[in-house]
C-alpha cells in the first residue's frame, strides 16, 4: 500500500493502531492530512471505533469530517454497511486494486 501511494507521489504517515492514529491527529495543529486510509482490523482500537471517535470530535473539529476510506479483507456486504455506519466514506477490499484506489483518491484529492 505504501509503495502504491509513494508511486503516486502521495505523502504517507503511518499509525500502527487506532489509538496511535487518534494521537497523531490530536497533536496536529493544522490540517496536514487530506484523508485517512483506515484499516478496520487493528490492535488496541479497531478502525470502526477509531472512525466513530474521529466523527465525534476526539481529535478536534478539524478532523471530524475528514474523508475516511475503509481497508478490509472482508468482502461481505454486511462489512461495507458496518464501515459506512461507523462513519467511513468509502470501502476498499484487500488485496487493494490499484485502479480502485486511484479512483477513490481522485474523488477526494486530485492525483
Amino acid at each position: 500500500m505504501i509503495a502504491i501511494l509513494n508511486s503516486l507521489e502521495i505523502k504517507v504517515d503511518v499509525a500502527n493502531d487506532g489509538l496511535e492514529a487518534l494521537a497523531m491527529l490530536t497533536h496536529t495543529q493544522t490540517s496536514t492530512f487530506d484523508l485517512i486510509l483506515m484499516d478496520c482490523q487493528m490492535p488496541n482500537l479497531d478502525g470502526y471505533e477509531a472512525t466513530r471517535r474521529l466523527r465525534a470530535g476526539a481529535a478536534g473539529e478539524l478532523f471530524s469530517k475528514i474523508p475516511i476510506i475503509a481497508l478490509t479483507a472482508n468482502t461481505m456486504n454486511s462489512e461495507r454497511e458496518k464501515c459506512l455506519e461507523a462513519g467511513m466514506n468509502e470501502y476498499l477490499t484487500k488485496p487493494i486494486n490499484t485502479d480502485a484506489l486511484k479512483s477513490i483518491l481522485a474523488k477526494y484529492q486530485p492525483i
